[in-house]
């Protein structure tokens, strides 16, 4: 059984994945919903970035993501530089920003200073009210959501 509500769980062995776990978790083996915040800022960054949360083939100051991302996560102008390039520049950069702001507030070291699940979904709430981005021709994309009407439309 895990956590509910604000309650914490107690672990007296540390499971799971290291780059994925909060550093509160890491260190006293208490585990609560912040936790899970954590880890999906790291989920988040791994996204925008395109990397892994730990990747020992880069340079030493880069194998930890959230160590090498969170200083440039702080400057709102220096977020664009560590998107994925891959994407090439095609992208949406205030929805970047904002992601890259969510990832920040949600890897904070202070587990209180997270935000809640339910704050982090009502942030990212408004990305269903985009219209259709194309995003290749093998994916279906979802172009609107309503309470019991999804519509979509299958890329050519």
């Amino acid at each position: 059984d895990g956590p509910v509500g604000d309650k914490s769980h107690v672990s007296t062995r540390i499971m799971g994945t290291y780059g994925y776990a909060a550093p509160e978790y890491i260190m006293t083996g208490h585990l609560t919903p912040r936790s899970d915040v954590y880890s999906f800022g790291v989920v988040l960054l791994e996204l925008m970035t395109g990397r892994k949360s730990l990747d020992k083939l880069r340079p030493a100051r880069e194998q930890n993501l959230t160590d090498w991302a969170l200083p440039i996560l702080k400057e709102k102008k220096k977020v664009l530089n560590i998107i994925d390039p891959r994407l090439e520049g095609d992208y949406p950069t205030k929805g970047a920003q904002k992601a890259a702001m969510l990832a920040y507030h949600c890897l904070n070291k202070n587990p209180k200073a997270r935000p809640l699940m339910r704050d982090i979904v009502d942030s990212l709430e408004p990305l269903t009210t985009y219209s259709e981005i194309p995003i290749g021709k093998t994916f279906t994309i979802i172009t609107e959501v309503a309470e019991n009407n999804v519509k979509r439309k299958d890329a050519e």
